[in-house]
């Protein structure tokens, strides 16, 4: 693996990472209150017409193109090439992205899903959504700042921050289209 030199990285810059970090947060912050507004007080809405039905398959394919995207941009650093890297890593960023809107969409029309399965099928489906609902709320902003870091050239702070969003992001990932399928499994479809 090529290794970079320090003469590629900037020194931080606290005044510009602080405007970073209350950015950051302020969308973060948003996101999750829309997400918890949508599922937890409107569930849904009330009135017919829009059918968004198709897309948790799409969502399931997103996340899916996600892991993928995240395991070749991994490859890519391990091989040194930042520009391949910095390409996956982008359409993985943008993948998620697109996830994250056609979910807001659906819950939005149709509110939560609930699993129909049963006993030792049910309590592994809640086990592997409250981890995936959880670690879920970490990668945005874990995700915003890998790229700050990224474009300011500060791959030492980026690699430290990825080392942690890079499981976390492959793990929802994967179990975004974990959940999918067991959702459609529990009504046989």
């Amino acid at each position: 693996m090529r290794e970079l030199t320090s003469a590629t990285s900037r020194a931080p810059n606290p005044a510009a990472d602080r405007r970073f970090y209350v950015f950051n947060a302020m969308v973060s912050v948003a996101a999750l209150l829309l997400l918890g507004w949508l599922l937890l007080v409107r569930r849904g809405a009330t009135t017919g017409g829009t059918d968004l039905r198709f897309l948790p398959a799409v969502n399931a394919s997103l996340n899916a193109t996600a892991a993928l995207l995240l395991l070749a941009g991994w490859m890519a650093i391990r091989r040194g090439s930042m520009r391949v890297h910095r390409v996956f890593m982008v359409g993985a960023f943008a993948a998620s992205s697109l996830f994250l809107v056609c979910y807001l969409a659906y819950h939005a029309v149709h509110g939560d899903t609930r699993y129909a399965g049963t006993g030792a099928a049910r309590a592994v489906y809640l086990a592997v959504l409250a981890s995936h609902v959880l670690l879920s709320t970490t990668v945005v902003p874990l995700a915003l700042t890998a790229f700050w870091f990224a474009l300011r050239r500060e791959f030492g702070r980026h690699r430290r921050v990825t080392r942690v969003l890079w499981p976390i992001w492959m793990y929802v990932s994967v179990t975004g289209v974990v959940i999918f399928f067991m959702l459609r499994s529990s009504y046989g479809r």
